[in-house]
């Protein structure tokens, strides 16, 4: 598989199978991982992979804490606006939409967002973390390094879904794998194989033309 096919390929996976991947395929992937770029070479990122009984008993005191607690970031600004807005809402309708869920049952909305602190089923869990000193310049970097983890997962075979759903249980996940009190969680990412007879893992998020957010200047 070369890049291109890794790119179209990798998808937001929101059901899982059961089977762990072998530790040794985990670290090669987050070893290799490690080449992303960062500015200066500074390397922010900080990864913790979960599986096992540390994973349950992290899944277990989520699920005892529905309402999670204070997020140290936000993860979307307040009053998000167009058009930021429109393709947010229109993710969420599509995505609910893929599982027959309509947009008035209300309850079935909100155990599906539950999901997110199951991974979705998935039996790997990784939490990426930065000092919390660090800048928006090193949360890109951190950010490139995520996609390259996802781009190598899916070369090997596996499936990932990225989650700043775990931005809301700093404290829960800080104390299970034992983050560095000067260190802030900025995302979770589930890792698996895909269940492919889940309706919800048909979903591909749609993406603007070309034309809306890029231009081509002094090209012959």
């Amino acid at each position: 598989m070369n890049v291109t096919e890794a790119v179209a390929k990798r998808i937001s996976i929101r059901a899982f199978k059961p089977e762990t991947p072998p530790a040794a395929t985990v670290r090669e992937i987050l070893e290799l991982a490690a080449r992303a770029p960062s500015g200066g070479n500074l390397q922010p990122w900080r990864v913790y992979a979960l599986a096992g009984e540390p994973l349950a008993q992290l899944k277990a005191k989520v699920a005892a804490n529905p309402f999670g607690e204070t997020p140290e970031y936000d993860v979307y600004p307040p009053s998000l606006w167009d058009p930021f807005r429109t393709r947010r809402f229109q993710n969420g309708e599509d995505l609910y939409a893929s599982i027959g869920i309509p947009r008035e049952d209300k309850p079935a909305r909100l155990r599906q967002l539950a999901k997110n602190g199951e991974l979705f089923g998935a039996p790997v869990g990784l939490f990426f973390c930065l000092d919390r000193k660090l800048g928006p310049p090193q949360w890109s970097d951190l950010g490139m390094y995520m996609q390259t983890v996802m781009l190598l997962a899916t070369e090997r075979g596996l499936d990932t879904c990225a989650q700043e759903y775990w931005a809301r249980y700093p404290k829960t996940v800080g104390d299970i794998i034992g983050m560095p009190q000067d260190h802030m969680l900025f995302a979770g990412m589930a890792l698996g194989w895909r269940d492919d007879t889940h309706a919800i893992n048909t979903l591909r998020s749609a993406r603007d033309p070309f034309e809306v957010w890029a231009d081509l200047k002094g090209f012959d």
